[in-house]
């Protein structure tokens, strides 16, 4: 009996737990089940509304559940401010690509797929306006993730532009043919970020890819790139007697205006000559030109973020304010003053002038020089500088109106002010004044500002004259190379208000040209011995000038010089010397040519070599000799000391939405 009470316990208690049978009797008893089945439905995006179809489904192709929510989305963001973004280019088929993803066909309640051949055609026609600001390829428009083969049934989303745009192309067929629209000059004058920077020179190397290239010397302490653009006939090559040149900006960061022109040059430069202006493609086709518009770009952003921030209202702590703010983003990252930073070879050559005979050409960088804190910024210029045989240079300043030459260093210590000559003190003077006459108002005496106005001369000062001080880069270039090199500044305004850099572009155009033109001014030629080999590193010596330029690769050399007659030797270890008399017209445009042939010296003949200092091929060769600088950088990045920062580009806020995570595919090097 027991054992049926226990069976009978057992059903009683499934029975309970089982769900109540649907009486249809009883109200609320039967529930029917709803099954959430996708449905196609309206498009409803406003910037979606132009595709060939009229309906698409939720969940989407990137798992959006609802149109609210793909609505909010930083994809479709993207496709809301395209064509803003990338300039209208590739507009609208970015924008329909996107739409294909984010609201896909839908035809019978079924999703359709859009065609992975569609997506490459797009990618291959418009990936370089993503690149053109800094920005990578949208993940969702990734061909081989969210597009189909033809054999998996896929649709092309842009078949009715393509249409529209055959239907176009045949009226234009009916129509007179009439010559294409000569490009025009696209600078905006605007004050640019470090990545828009970057953007146009990379941009107008690919709509000058025949004259234009750039190329990278390093980075700065914060690792932004240290981007140069060159122009020249053959972009990337050294051609041969073809002079070299540079222009260096922003070397101060919170002097600005130099950066600004120095972009503005090389977009005229690639548009006039794309134009046929014969003076501009004279000049590239006859001077390759090495532009790096920034040397501080870690001081610029702080200067840009310090004027921001001073607040130049009206009241009376305005101009304690600008006052504080005068010198913000000056110095590099590490607060280093990089126009104090170079080697000082001045002191060591006024170390030597109680010599018989003084030389101020290819002095080496002294080993303890290795030992103070070297920039990066300045170890990258001075490799550049080595690297190539620059001949002519300018670095870009603000804080006065005026051109400075060398020296810098006063050659009395205790005169702080004291006017101290180059050997090439008339070639200086003649480069300098060569910027100053043509910019429209820097010569005049109503138009000097700053503290050089009381010493300078028709817009030009001698350094040292006007503020004495060791390390500057111009006195390295004409003491360490064969580079002659002034400091232009373009005002008093460090950082001038946007609405006055079309003023300033106006008024040092005719100067920036001019001196790049005086490049050709004075000599040069090959020095080859009686096989025809060039002879590298021969002195070219000029008869009362104790400064000598070297030979380079194959011999070549160029020489600066003022009109009048020279006499010139030429001589090398092993060689007898050659002398020349060479008489140069004024007004000369062109560089004459003047070549030298060296026999060799007989075996018991005396040496010949010009240089009577102590220093050798060996010294000047003894670059950074203890890897200083190397080391000081593996114990930064080892130690992990700072973090190369991830400047965020421009266009980034437009993606920063609230309570969503940032958008970082969109960054290029994230």
């Amino acid at each position: 009996m027991l054992l049926p009470l226990l069976l009978l316990l057992q059903l009683l208690v499934f029975v309970s737990c089982a769900p109540p049978r649907c009486d249809p009797t009883v109200r609320g008893l039967c529930k029917p089940i709803l099954e959430d089945k996708p449905k196609c439905e309206d498009i409803m995006f406003s910037y979606c509304t132009d595709m060939t179809y009229t309906q698409t489904m939720f969940p989407n192709i990137l798992g959006h559940r609802a149109r609210e929510e793909a609505e909010a989305s930083a994809e479709y963001m993207l496709m809301s401010v395209a064509e803003t973004l990338l300039g209208g280019e590739c507009n609208p088929d970015i924008r329909m690509l996107g739409c294909s993803v984010l609201s896909p066909r839908c035809e019978k309640a079924k999703l359709l797929k859009p065609c992975r051949s569609t997506c490459e055609e797009v990618h291959k026609k418009c990936s370089h306006v993503f690149d053109g600001i800094d920005m990578a390829w949208p993940y969702f428009l990734d061909c081989d993730r969210f597009f189909f083969s033809e054999e998996e049934g896929c649709y092309d989303p842009l078949v009715g532009l393509k249409a529209d745009r055959t239907v176009e192309n045949e009226d234009d067929m009916e129509m007179e043919i009439v010559p294409p629209e000569e490009p025009q000059t696209s600078i905006k004058f605007t004050y640019h970020t470090h990545v828009q920077m970057t953007s146009i020179l990379k941009k107008t190397e690919e709509q000058c890819s025949s004259i234009a290239t750039t190329y990278s010397i390093g980075r700065s302490t914060e690792g932004r790139e240290l981007l140069v653009i060159e122009f020249s006939n053959n972009p990337g090559q050294h051609e041969l007697l073809e002079p070299e040149i540079k222009y260096v900006g922003n070397m101060h960061g919170n002097e600005v205006l130099g950066r600004q022109l120095l972009i503005y040059l090389a977009q005229y430069l690639c548009s006039e000559y794309l134009l046929g202006n014969e003076r501009i493609q004279t000049l590239i086709n006859t001077t390759r030109i090495h532009i790096l518009p920034s040397m501080n770009p870690d001081g610029y952003e702080l200067a840009v973020t310090g004027v921001q921030d001073s607040g130049y209202d009206d009241g009376d702590d305005q101009q304690g304010r600008q006052y504080d703010s005068w010198n913000i983003g000056r110095n590099n990252a590490q607060n280093i003053d990089l126009n104090r930073n170079f080697p000082d070879l001045t002191s060591i050559v006024y170390g030597r002038r109680r010599q018989r005979v003084l030389r101020t050409d290819h002095v080496p960088i002294p080993d303890y020089y290795w030992f103070g804190k070297v920039a990066p910024e300045t170890y990258a210029v001075m490799k550049w500088i080595r690297s190539i045989p620059f001949m002519l240079s300018a670095n870009f300043h603000g804080g006065d109106l005026v051109v400075s030459y060398p020296y810098d260093l006063s050659k009395h210590p205790q005169q702080y002010n004291m006017l101290s000559q180059t050997p090439d003190d008339q070639v200086f003077k003649f480069l300098a004044s060569a910027y100053a006459n043509a910019h429209e108002t820097m010569s005049f005496e109503n138009a000097r500002c700053g503290t050089s106005h009381s010493v300078s001369q028709k817009g030009i000062v001698n350094g040292a004259q006007w503020s004495s001080f060791a390390g500057g880069m111009q006195d390295f270039n004409y003491l360490h190379t064969n580079c002659f090199e002034v400091t232009v500044g373009l005002g008093c305004d460090k950082h001038p208000p946007e609405e006055d850099l079309f003023m300033a572009w106006h008024e040092n155009l005719e100067a920036l040209l001019t001196f790049m033109e005086h490049a050709h001014q004075g000599i040069k030629g090959l020095v080859k011995d009686e096989n025809g080999n060039g002879i590298k590193g021969a002195r070219i010596s000029i008869k009362g000038i104790r400064h000598d330029v070297t030979t380079v690769e194959n011999g070549e050399y160029w020489r600066l010089l003022t009109h009048g007659t020279h006499i010139i030797s030429a001589s090398a270890p092993g060689y007898t010397k050659v002398m020349k008399k060479v008489r140069i017209p004024p007004r000369m445009q062109t560089a004459g040519r003047v070549d030298f042939v060296l026999q060799k010296a007989a075996a018991d003949a005396e040496a010949t070599e010009a240089n009577p200092t102590p220093s050798t091929a060996a010294d000047y060769d003894r670059f950074d000799p203890y890897n200083q600088y190397e080391r000081y950088t593996m114990i930064a990045d080892m130690s992990q000391i700072r973090e190369e920062r991830a400047e965020k580009p421009w266009w980034w806020n437009y993606f920063i939405l609230p309570g969503r995570p940032a958008p970082t595919w969109l960054l290029k090097h994230f």
